[in-house]
Order: C-alpha cells, then sequence, then structure tokens
C-alpha cells in the first residue's frame, strides 16, 4: 500500500501571540473604557460638579491649541500597544495594567468627581477647533483626578522601551513627554491630576509585574469583576452591588493566596456563613452548571475513562443512579454542594477551579483513587462542569496507574 506523504507542520514560534488574543485584549480594555468613563463623566454632569483642584500655578499655564495633536494621539498608542508587544506575558502585562488603571482610576472619579476650573478659549484655527470639537464629544471637563492620559503613558512606556533603542527610544520619550504635558496646555487637567496620574501609572506598574500574570490570573479578573460591582455600587447607590463587590475581592483574595478550601465545604455541602460571604460567586457558579447542564442534556453526565473510573460533572440525584450502587465519589469541585446521593461513599478533595492544583493536592487525590481501586471498588471523580479539574485528574491517574478492573466494568 502506498504511503500517504506527510504534511510536514511549521511549528508555532515560541512566544508568539495570535491576532485573536492582541483583538481579545484591546476588545475587553476598550469596552471597560468606552462604558465605565463616559459613565463617570455623565454622573459627575448630572450632579453639576464644581469642585476643582487647581493650583495657584495653573492659571500661569498658557494654553496651546496645536497640543490637541498629541493629547488625541494617546488613543492610537493604546490602541497600537497590543499589536506591538511581541510576547503573550508582555500582552497580558500591559492589558492588565491598562485595565487595572482604568477601573481605579474610574473608581476615583467616581467617588470624588471634579471639574476643570478654567474656561478654555476659543480655538480660531480649523484643524484645532475641529479636533477640539471631536474631543469635546467623547470628554467633558471632568474625570480629572488623576489624570488616565498620564496613567497610560507611564504604562506605554514601561510596555514599549524595551522594544527599542536608540534614537526609537529617545523618539518615543520624547512623543510620551508631550503628550503628558498636552493634558495641561489644552486645559484638560491641572498640575495636581498629572501627579496623580504619574502615582496610577506607577502604581499598576509595580502591581502587575511581568512573569507572575499566569499564575495569578483568575484572582486578577476577580479583581476587576470587584472594581466593576464597586463602581455600580457608588454610581447607583446599590447595596446589593456594594455586597457583591465585597465578596468577589474576597474571591479574589482566596485565589491570590491559593487556598483551595476558602468555601469551607465539609460533607459536601456549605456552612451559613459561606453562603453569607460568597453568595454572589456560589450563585454564579450554580446558574453557570445549569446552563452546561441544558447545553449537554443530549450527553451522558458521566463517562468511563478506564474500567472502575467514571469522570464528569457535579450530578443530580437522577443522574448519580447511572453510577455503580457501590462507586466511591470523589469531588473535586468547592463551588457546589453535592447531591445527597453522591454523599453516601464520598470524599471531598477542594482543587481551585482554572488553576493549576498544587503538587499535594494532586498525590492526594490519586492516592485516594489507588486506594479505592486497590480495594475492587470503582470510583467517579467529577468537578462542578466536568471540563478540567476530573480530565487532568483522570489523564494523570491513567498515565500513572494501568487501566485496574474493578467489580463494576462497562
Amino acid at each position: 500500500m502506498q504511503q500517504q506523504p506527510q504534511v510536514q507542520r511549521i511549528p508555532r514560534q515560541p512566544g508568539g501571540v495570535s491576532m485573536g488574543q492582541r483583538w481579545l485584549h484591546l476588545a475587553l480594555n476598550g469596552l471597560v473604557f468606552g462604558i465605565f468613563y463616559p459613565l463617570a463623566n455623565l454622573l459627575a454632569h448630572q450632579q453639576q460638579t464644581r469642585r476643582s483642584l487647581a493650583l495657584a500655578w495653573d492659571g500661569s499655564i498658557a494654553f496651546a491649541a496645536w497640543m490637541v495633536v498629541p493629547y488625541l494621539t494617546s488613543g492610537l498608542i493604546f490602541t497600537l500597544v497590543f499589536f506591538v508587544v511581541r510576547t503573550p506575558e508582555q500582552l497580558r502585562v500591559v492589558s492588565r495594567r491598562l485595565l487595572l488603571a482604568t477601573i481605579a482610576g474610574c473608581l476615583v472619579f467616581v467617588m470624588a468627581p471634579a471639574r476643570f476650573a478654567l474656561e478654555r478659549p476659543t480655538v480660531t484655527d480649523a484643524l484645532p477647533a475641529a479636533l477640539f470639537g471631536w474631543l469635546h464629544l467623547v470628554d467633558q471637563p471632568y474625570n480629572q483626578f488623576p489624570s488616565l492620559h498620564v496613567a497610560y503613558c507611564v504604562i506605554f512606556w514601561c510596555a514599549l522601551r524595551p522594544l527599542c533603542g536608540g534614537w526609537a527610544r529617545a523618539a518615543l520619550a520624547a512623543w510620551l513627554l508631550l503628550v503628558g504635558a498636552s493634558t495641561v496646555f489644552t486645559w484638560q487637567h491641572h498640575l495636581l491630576d498629572v501627579a496623580g496620574g504619574i502615582v496610577l501609572g506607577v502604581a499598576a506598574v509595580a502591581t502587575i509585574r511581568s512573569g507572575a500574570t499566569r499564575t495569578n490570573t483568575v484572582a486578577f479578573y476577580y479583581l476587576i469583576m470587584a472594581g466593576l460591582m464597586l463602581f455600580g455600587a457608588l454610581a447607583l447607590g446599590s447595596p446589593l452591588a456594594a455586597y457583591a463587590a465585597a465578596s468577589l475581592l474576597l474571591v479574589a483574595a482566596a485565589y491570590r493566596a491559593r487556598r483551595a478550601d476558602f468555601l469551607v465545604k465539609r460533607a459536601g455541602t456549605h456552612p451559613a456563613r459561606t453562603w453569607l460571604l460568597f453568595w454572589p460567586y456560589l450563585a454564579g457558579y450554580r446558574l453557570t452548571w445549569m446552563l452546561v447542564r441544558l447545553r449537554e442534556r443530549r450527553r451522558p453526565a458521566c463517562m468511563p475513562m478506564a474500567p472502575g473510573l467514571w469522570i464528569g460533572r457535579r450530578l443530580t440525584n437522577t443522574e448519580a443512579r447511572r453510577l455503580p450502587p457501590d462507586c466511591h465519589v470523589i469531588d473535586l469541585c468547592a463551588e457546589l454542594p453535592a447531591t445527597a446521593r453522591l454523599r453516601a461513599n464520598y470524599l471531598h478533595i477542594p482543587l481551585m477551579d482554572l488553576h493549576a492544583p498544587r503538587p499535594g493536592q494532586l498525590r492526594a487525590v490519586l492516592a485516594a483513587i489507588a486506594q479505592q481501586h486497590a480495594a475492587g471498588r470503582p470510583v467517579y471523580v467529577h468537578c462542578a462542569m466536568g471540563y478540567s479539574r476530573s480530565r487532568l485528574i483522570a489523564r494523570l491517574y491513567l498515565r500513572k496507574h494501568p487501566p485496574c478492573p474493578s467489580r463494576s466494568t462497562s
């Protein structure tokens, strides 16, 4: 039989970033800025904010209409930076720094709204007048302290400086300084706003450190969700949103500390204090689980991986009847309570969702499976949705142990 020619695959360059990833990070940052920055402006306008942070020196700063050109290039740099960085780590770092700066800045805008104190002169030259007209459509004399333009310049510099050298680095530094200066020469910000922007940018850079983004992904995005909820609480005066913000902040802290047992699930159930502290988080998982069940209603909820080893999602009592009567259940899911039928022969070893387990946790789960198989009992290993944790454990177990026959095979 003639051998079919094999198509040689071109390996993907290590550290390469796909265009889809770049667009995704840009879209996320653009969406957050495009929603919450105008909302902060609108709230300040509705409150007729008059508070100003102007100093005596601000009145002596001349208005320069042409400085609107570098001022508006901030948006162009904001877009291009996502396509200039070279590695996934660089992309994650700049994306998270910008996202953190945007959320933190908007929170300050809502908590302490301020207005530019001076009346901008009339611009007569055609091009600057057109640019200021466009600026007036997207920006207002609010959202003053801290200056996001300046904070972004600090982040842009830290992201782009390693990618260029010589005259290109000098030109980049000069232009970013010009963008920062344009915030005061266009009479868009006061000097204290610029200082606040520098502090915010430095804080974002110090908080999101290069080399640590992969391990802190889940914690970071729960932190961002907490910030968005807090924004809603301040904007709407909603105690429920404030409660959700506090709850998500606790979840972020638990993920940051890698505390798999932070929900204190015992014998398959959560105590009242867990529901009190983490109700939004638990409700979100319950809703997701229900949607997964609906989407995969035509597929089996659990599947055999080897004789005596099943994996899947958290089962209902009806679905649990399909397991062997003496099946031992190993529950990896901390987020959902176990149904009564699964708690007969039950062991809970929580693993954090969307997070690489610690070696000690993996050893504990694999040893528990091996112990039950040695006793001749079948085992059902499940997580919340049946997508990641249970599949990981099954792969690791079958790599170390050959398929073990049990009293119940299928």
